[in-house]
């Protein structure tokens, strides 16, 4: 017998059909699920009153618990089978209220009772995840959205806040192997070769290979200083070629230029400071033929310039955020795009795409509490994996609004409108560590992200929710 006819043979067994029915039409209407589970209740310990009474036996507090946990857990048992479906649409998607489930422990692994999705909690805020190494009580987490966790075959996993260093764990089960530190150098995952991290310091470029602890310097300029991979949030090519460095040059300017590793060959610089604002960042894109650098103007706006990897100044966005918050891939079409959050007219707070080499905006999800979209998986491109905030009391009565809170969901970017929605998180944020930061592996089978499990201000740990995809969409992605 299926599981959810199991279910509701249980259900009528317990309750009758007419309860059943009841169970299962509030069930079919998750998002008032916290007011309707305290009616349900209500009336699952009248009834079992009236019998009780009729059947002349005594109905104590512990038989009215009893009876009110039966019908939650019944509720529980019918809303799966009303739940949100593994894909979605946009237009059709709903407001699905959280129920309330324990932290998971330690490396235990729970399913998500609304979308079926299985997750694990992969560190623990205080616990040593190494011989000597004590991860902080605060936080012990990945880096950022847009940074790759996993590396290219998925082997290992790095934490990297929290962990005194670099915690690398076994990318499968999580448990950990070993522990590097680190001084003042930023380094990413080669994403091909699955041995090697790029990395940047104040005077050099090199590949690292953190389990044998070998290093191999490929660039050491003497004429610039200060050297910088983005800062913090760059990435490399798709292919690991080709990356972008910050830096100062011998006359004190600060200046960005794309570096090809394979050939050892640097291009020509980009003078920021002839540019307006401040510089936040610059990178490469996916293809390797574009650098991407963000600036701050004195009011406030945060807009885009777009180069060639000569030099050559493509595109200039002056909106503020128009993307933001966001990540760069390759779309269906071979176009090297960025895909955030827009904080600007005409599409503000809408997550939308936006090609590189002339601008052309493609609208993917209306306004909503969308934090941060990432694009790390490269491998099964296609997708953007959104993190939410927000709060049940925020989108419920707002139609405006995507229907998301505080939620994992992963969203195509050929602007359908297709959803696939992964996890509830629980995660009430407070500061910056205590942000979502979803982030998927190379070929989307796993999304990492962290939580403090409704504890504002409490420890913050990370997750790991795993993925099956039909092989459809895999082929419609690519093709």
């Amino acid at each position: 017998m299926a599981d959810a006819d199991f279910n509701k043979k249980v259900v009528r067994e317990r309750f009758g059909n007419e309860m059943a029915r009841t169970i299962a039409g509030y069930a079919r209407h998750w998002p008032l699920a916290v007011t309707d589970a305290r009616q349900l209740t209500s009336f699952s310990v009248n009834a079992d009153r009236r019998r009780a009474a009729t059947a002349g036996t005594t109905f104590t507090k512990s038989s009215a618990l009893v009876s009110s946990w039966l019908c939650f857990a019944a509720f529980l048992a019918f809303a799966p089978v009303y739940g949100a479906p593994a894909v979605d649409g946009l237009a059709s998607a709903e407001v699905i209220a959280t129920p309330p489930i324990p932290r998971p422990e330690y490396l235990q692994t729970v399913t998500d009772p609304v979308f079926g999705t299985s997750f694990t909690r992969i560190t623990d805020p205080g616990r040593q995840l190494a011989p000597g190494v004590i991860c902080r009580p605060a936080f012990c987490r990945h880096r950022y959205f847009s940074t790759q966790a996993w590396n290219a075959d998925q082997s290992l996993l790095v934490i990297a806040n929290g962990c005194y260093g670099l915690c690398f764990l076994d990318g499968q089960t999580y448990r950990p192997i070993f522990h590097r530190l680190i001084a003042n150098e930023d380094c990413k995952w080669h994403p091909v070769d699955p041995g090697l991290m790029i990395c940047v310091s104040p005077k050099q470029i090199f590949l690292w290979a953190p389990r044998d602890n070998v290093r191999t310097v490929i660039y050491a300029p003497d004429d610039y200083q200060n050297l910088q991979f983005g800062p913090w949030k760059g990435n490399s090519s798709d292919d690991g070629n080709r990356l972008v460095v910050r830096a100062v040059n011998r006359a004190g300017a600060l200046v960005a230029f794309a570096y090809d590793i394979s050939t050892r060959g640097k291009f020509p610089d980009i003078d920021l400071d002839q540019l307006p604002g401040k510089n936040r960042s610059c990178g490469i894109s996916p293809s390797g033929r574009f650098t991407a650098c963000f600036q701050k103007t004195d009011d406030g706006i945060e807009d885009a310039f777009l180069f060639t990897v000569d030099g050559v100044q493509i595109q200039h966005w002056p909106e503020h955020h128009r993307p933001g918050h966001g990540d760069m891939v390759l779309d269906a079409d071979g176009n090297d795009v960025y895909v955030g959050i827009s904080k600007d007219e005409p599409d503000k707070w809408h997550v939308i795409k936006r090609r590189i080499v002339d601008g052309k905006v493609t609208d993917l999800a209306p306004a909503g509490y969308s934090a941060d979209a990432s694009v790390r998986n490269i491998r099964r491109p296609g997708w953007v994996f959104v993190s939410y905030g927000g709060a049940f009391s925020k989108v419920i009565h707002d139609a405006t609004k995507e229907p998301f809170y505080q939620e994992v969901v992963a969203l195509r970017i050929d602007g359908s409108g297709e959803v696939r929605r992964i996890a509830q998180t629980r995660n009430a944020r407070s500061d910056y560590y205590s942000e979502t930061h979803a982030s998927p592996s190379p070929d989307g089978s796993q999304v990492i992200w962290s939580s403090n499990w409704g504890d504002a201000g409490g420890p913050v740990a990370d997750y790991v929710s795993r993925l099956t995809w039909p092989e459809a969409h895999h082929r419609a992605s690519t093709e």
